[in-house]
Formats: C-alpha cells, structure tokens, sequence
C-alpha cells in the first residue's frame, strides 16, 4: 500500500495512540458508508496498525491479552488462528465488492452546479468536508474537478476548518444556472 498512514503507531505517545485509535473507530462506520473502497482499505490499514501496537503496549488491557487469565498451552497459536480467519473473511468481503455506477448521469444539468446547490442549500451555505466528498462522488465528479472548485478563479468553495462553504462566486454561478 503506498497510501501514507501518518505517524508509525511505534512512535506515538501512549495519549496519541489512544486518542488515534478512538478516532479510528469512531470514524469506522463513515468510511464503510461513505467512503472510497481506497479510503476503507487505508483507514482498515491504520486501524489495525493502531490496534496491533495498543495490544503490544498493553496485552492485559484487552481480550487477545487475556486480561490476565492462566494462558493455556495453545492458546497463542488459537489467537493468531482465529486473527487471520478474521482477516480472510475481510478480504473475502473486499473481493466481493460489486463497483457501483456514480450516479451523475441521474442529475440533470450541470453535476457541479447540482454541488454548489447543495452546499448553499445547506444551513449557512457550508457542509462538512466528508458529506461534500461523498455528495461529488455520488454526482460524479472527479476529486480533481471537485480540487478545482477550491483552487480554481474564480473560487466557487472555500475552506473553514472542516467544512466547505460556497462563495460569493459559486452562489453567482447557480445563479445564473437558474436562468
């Protein structure tokens, strides 16, 4: 995988490795939602890479750890059976991902005016930047088209923190598309 995953989970402070394995599984359910089948295979990366290190840290904090039970004999050779079966059956579960159309061809008109819509639709013309990604993906529109609305001149979205908020010039060109 050539995606970069951050910091090595090695070299985190015990805070950063709790704090970005509660983050990862609170945004466990977004990715497998809405997120690329890219986002998903990077963020199942990381979180495991997070997991793998917290259980290395602390074994008795967890269930594979034993929380401090007897270990029987075998019982390391069951838990690396029954991690790798999980492991199987999610790349079972990948492989049977049937691709699904975007559904651009379904908009009618422009599917970047169809965007700036609902970006202005929403409350004080701004959305969250995932919900923004998702709605491109679901009208079609490459992440570099999609770049553009922020880069481009005249600016059609601008940047706050975690959301995206149509400009002056993005409200002018729904504008003008209504006409």
């Amino acid at each position: 995988m050539t995606a970069p995953l951050g910091r090595p989970a090695r070299e985190l402070t015990d805070e950063e490795l709790e704090h970005q394995g509660t983050q990862a599984h609170a945004t466990r359910n977004w990715v497998f939602l809405h997120g690329t089948a890219a986002q998903f295979a990077t963020h199942t990366a990381r979180m495991l890479e997070l997991e793998q290190e917290y259980i290395r840290r602390f074994p008795k904090r967890t269930w594979q750890g034993s929380g401090g039970a007897p270990a029987a004999a075998g019982d390391e050779v069951e838990q690396m059976k029954a991690a790798i079966a999980g492991i199987v059956v999610q790349l079972q579960a990948l492989l049977e991902i049937t691709p699904v159309e975007p559904a651009g061809g379904d908009v009618p008109g422009d599917p970047v005016d169809a965007l700036l819509r609902r970006v202005a639709e929403a409350p004080g013309g701004r959305m969250h930047k995932l919900v923004v990604h998702q709605a491109a993906r679901e009208l079609g529109i490459s992440r570099e088209k999609l770049a553009e609305l922020y880069k481009g001149d005249p600016r059609l979205l601008d940047t706050e923190k975690g959301d995206r908020v149509i400009t002056e010039a993005g409200k002018a060109r729904i504008a003008a598309a209504a006409q």
